[in-house]
């Protein structure tokens, strides 16, 4: 069966950072605000309910920064986050559009909140890159869980054998081939063209 659709995760596929401290290396410094004590009080306790839909971003986030971080408003946070995080592959992006004018389709993949897979999708422009956008707030269910996979084929209407899907990690990888699904790890060292070819597409 032929290829469909290629399914590309984004943070650590299309979004990379130089810093391995990620978006919030700076936090401290630019806000006022320690990376570890936001993970302890917010992303630790609340952003699995926010990732999977349970909760929205700004209630729990608001709630949070009024106890550790009164000088900040979740919009602040969030806008310096969202901006931070916002680092593009370029020459991944490229390789993508070589492979969509083939007449793929290119979707995103991804473990996000509602918020931030809006800023991705509209504000970044991905939605004039890719053809739709899953991701995990708004399937309920997030990687490696075979549901968010699932889930995946029932909205697009693909089977399994006609999808390929990229991920940074291992374990997501493996649960997308785990469902049927042709996949590689992204490391960024191979051409996407190479794996595509050894997965037989």
């Amino acid at each position: 069966m032929a290829l469909k659709a290629l399914m590309v995760d984004v943070d650590g596929v299309i979004v990379t950072h130089a810093d391995p401290k990620g978006w919030s290396a700076n936090l401290e410094a630019d806000l006022g605000l320690s990376p570890e004590r936001l993970q302890e009080a917010f992303f630790a306790p609340h952003f699995g309910d926010i990732v999977h839909g349970r909760a929205r971003l700004h209630d729990r986030l608001g709630l949070v920064l009024a106890q550790i971080a009164p000088h900040l408003t979740s919009q602040a946070l969030a806008d310096y986050w969202f901006e931070q995080d916002g680092h593009l592959d370029h020459d991944l992006l490229d390789q993508l559009a070589v492979v969509r004018a083939r007449g793929i389709q290119l979707h995103l993949a991804t473990v996000q909140e509602h918020e931030r897979a809006d800023y991705l999708w509209t504000k970044m422009g991905l939605k004039d890159r890719f053809d739709a956008i899953h991701y995990a707030a708004a399937l309920g269910h997030a990687k490696p869980a075979p549901e968010f996979y699932r889930e995946i084929e029932r909205r697009t209407g693909f089977a399994p054998s006609e999808l390929f899907f990229i991920d940074d990690k291992a374990a997501n990888v493996e649960a997308a081939q785990a469902c049927g699904w042709a996949a590689a790890v992204w490391t960024g060292e191979d051409r996407l063209a190479d794996l595509m070819a050894r997965a037989g597409f």
